[in-house]
């Protein structure tokens, strides 16, 4: 185990930069925020990335959560090409929370997308505030320095970075508009990728998890909890538990106020010497549990009435034309009913995190995606102040979205009070599955009146799922931002087309998981699709195209999460779609009894991404599949090969929720409890093969950890329907018999 020091925030600084670094504070907002030409602190509170030790060194802060994305490489990586510095003397300091550093929650693929240009203005104002340190020393034209390979020369003068830091530090910051940028000819390392910054270490085992944390008088913690949402506890009878060798104390947590937000759930926490006697003594609590209106949630009869919803007219989300009098009008109509069940993060790593209260003050070290909303959640939970909380971000074991949730850090830090020690909470397997906060079951209605060749006139489409915006409205029934994501937006050439949403109640915490409402709005659009180009006996290729319609811009920037600049371009989604067909070969393909392939397009988090996936069905229904090609226009891509990573992983996730990812609850209690039932994809279940195929142009750079799932499971059940004959119309894939 890796120990880990207390470290208060001055401690942190003086851990990474020496008292003659050279310290940039990069802007984010508002722009001109450094335009003053002065090197002090402006009124708002800068970022600080950049520090150059006069030895040299070059230390960038990595402010984001690193899970496995390389999020920790390519994001210092943009800063140190600009910079022009050789990547080897490039130390990278992982930031602690805190708000100058802009948004630390590593979530919605928004990274790169939001700090590229940042980190390259970052890069580009140290650049330039070192030749202008170079021309004062030197008595020359700025204009003649040229800062390249971690020096400045001019002429026959020639001089480090490091030596030139001490100065460079005194010049006045320069206006954005003085900075000059590299072109992509010039790029050293974006676009080409560097190796993993945390490898060598994570290969060799030691790289620090948070798992991985220790601090001296640690003492360690597993938790109760109550076996439905809401739960509270009535009485402890905690004898036996107490008798167990190691434990020292039993506590209770009280219990959350509505809405839940990420507040902890509350129960009761037995305090050990070591983890394996907490759980052991947690074992022998008998809790009296108050278990509160939940216990009349059932996940079969929920699904009920969710179709219910859909089968009837609803809140409109999106509008074009008039599809009743296009239905009215009689023709072909064709209908459709989908189901997405509600699903777990189930990380490898479940959730941790060590907490020490001391002199009304909070230090933390966890697996987090969100270090700031760790200190706003600890803060509210023990009645102190945000910036009284310290939080340290160790490596994720996994995140998927869950991570960026911290009830976790906050139940160890209110323990860590009640005990007067720092403590250790670590969540077990089960834990982590029956107390989730569970992306969303859905229920979808489609239905498309088509013409002689069976191309739409009419297209209508209705959902309803538990929104996530009742994590803080505990009145909310319908979906908010998750519109956005594949339902409001359907790129389709259609004259007549709406989108609806109906309510729906939250009966446990709901979340985001990786690609959030994505995953089940692309079910059902794309399988829907499908189904209409298989009635109308046309190649699926041909098809989807047809459906996109030609090159234009769509109007859609006001539905969230579309962001301005980003605007939909459906020219993209073609190209995708036309690429994906070339490189899988599509056109050589011939599906079968026992082996198909399937087609599906999706836009999420700004990039455009099409898939064909292959599978065999064999004799006994068992599905296999045997390649997955990606086309992938995600705009300017930083770094390929995790870009490539990304997306071959997508494919596993993916594919393990389209096959078997299910939870379901009864009485208000989740049924499943770990891997033997509810099951991630092992070896022989995961893609044998994934091509990954990247568009580069010079669109801005997008999204990249999410866009490769969507697609995955309408285009495995249209590939079983091609192998088949058999349409699956609800997740997961285990529950329909194919042969």
């Amino acid at each position: 185990m890796n120990r880990i020091d207390v470290v208060s925030r001055r401690g942190f600084l003086g851990t990474v930069f020496s008292a003659g670094a050279f310290v940039l504070g990069a802007q984010i907002l508002p722009e001109d925020a450094l335009a003053d030409g002065t090197s002090g602190a402006p009124a708002w509170q800068p970022t600080v990335y950049l520090g150059l030790e006069p030895d040299g060194r070059v230390i960038i802060t990595a402010h984001r959560s690193e899970m496995g994305t390389g999020i920790r490489t390519a994001l210092p990586m943009v800063l140190a090409d600009e910079l022009d510095v050789d990547w080897k003397k490039v130390t990278i300091a992982q930031a602690i929370g805190d708000k100058k550093y802009g948004d630390q929650n590593t979530d919605g693929s928004t990274s790169i997308r939001s700090f590229y240009d940042i980190m390259r203005q970052s890069g580009a104002t140290a650049r330039l505030m070192l030749e202008r340190a170079a021309a004062q020393q030197w008595g020359v034209p700025a204009s003649q320095c040229k800062a390249r390979d971690g020096q400045v020369t001019a002429g026959s003068h020639k001089a480090s970075y490091g030596e030139l830091a001490a100065l460079a530090a005194k010049q006045p910051v320069p206006k954005k508009e003085e900075l000059k940028y590299k072109t992509p000819a010039e790029f050293k390392y974006i676009g080409k990728g560097v190796p993993i910054t945390d490898q060598p270490d994570i290969v060799a085992g030691k790289a620090v998890f948070g798992l991985d944390a220790r601090v001296p008088g640690m003492v360690y913690a597993s938790i109760e909890h109550a076996p439905v949402f809401g739960g509270t506890v009535r009485s402890v009878d905690d004898s036996e538990a107490r008798k167990v060798r190691g434990v020292q104390r039993v506590e209770r947590i009280a219990a959350f106020k509505p809405p839940y937000a990420f507040q902890p759930l509350g129960g009761v926490a037995v305090i050990a010497d070591n983890t394996w006697a907490a759980m052991q003594g947690r074992k022998k609590l008998k809790v009296n549990w108050d278990l509160g209106a939940n216990t009349a949630y059932d996940s079969t009869s929920y699904k009920k009435s969710l179709f219910e919803t859909v089968r009837k007219p609803q809140k409109v989300a999106r509008n074009v034309g008039d599809v009743d009098a296009e239905f009215a009008k009689g023709g072909t109509i064709h209908e459709a009913e989908y189901y997405a069940p509600m699903l777990s993060h189930a990380p490898m790593e479940p959730v941790n995190a060590v907490a020490e209260f001391k002199d009304g003050k909070v230090t933390a070290w966890a697996p987090t995606q969100n270090p700031q909303a760790v200190q706003d959640t600890v803060a509210q939970a023990l009645g102190i102040k945000s910036q009284d909380v310290t939080c340290h971000v160790t490596l994720l074991g996994g995140g998927f979205g869950r991570k960026s949730k911290p009830d976790y850090v906050a139940e160890a830090a209110l323990l860590s009070k009640q005990v007067g020690k720092p403590v250790q909470v670590v969540w077990s397997r089960e834990d982590d599955i029956q107390f989730d906060f569970f992306h969303a079951v859905a229920a979808m209605y489609m239905k498309a009146s088509v013409d002689a060749k069976g191309r739409p006139t009419a297209w209508l489409q209705r959902c309803a799922f538990p929104p996530i915006e009742s994590q803080n409205d505990v009145t909310a029934r319908y979906g908010g931002f998750e519109q956005g994501m594949g339902w409001s937006d359907v790129p389709f050439d259609i004259p007549h087309q709406r989108a609806e949403n109906g309510p729906a109640e939250a009966h446990v915490r709901i979340g985001w998981l990786r690609s959030v409402a994505n995953i089940y709005h692309a079910f059902a659009v794309q399988s829907f699709a499908d189904e209409l180009a298989a009635a109308a006996n046309r190649d699926r290729v041909e098809y989807l195209l047809d459906l996109v319609g030609k090159p234009r811009t769509l109007d859609v920037q006001s539905i969230p999460p579309n962001t301005p600049g980003y605007a939909l371009d459906t020219g993209r989604a073609r190209k995708v779609i036309e690429a994906v067909a070339d490189k899988s070969g599509w056109a050589r393909k011939k599906s079968g009894p026992g082996h198909g392939y399937g087609l599906a397009f999706h836009r999420s988090f700004q990039t455009y991404v099409a898939a064909v996936v292959e599978v065999e069905i064999d004799s006994k229904g068992a599905v296999r599949i045997p390649r997955v090609d990606y086309a992938v226009d995600t705009g300017l891509v930083v770094h390929p090969d995790r870009v490539i990573s990304q997306f071959e992983g997508a494919a596993v996730f993916g594919a393990g929720l389209a096959l078997m990812g299910e939870i379901t609850a009864q009485n208000g209690r989740i049924q499943q409890s770990n891997y033997h039932n509810y099951p991630v994809a092992r070896i022989n279940e995961a893609p044998r093969e994934v091509h990954v195929h990247l568009m580069q142009n010079d669109a801005p750079p997008a999204g990249v950890g999410e866009p490769g799932v969507p697609p995955m499971a309408p285009a495995l059940c249209n590939a079983i329907f091609a192998a088949t004959g058999k349409r699956i119309r609800e997740l997961p894939i285990k529950k329909t018999k194919l042969v």
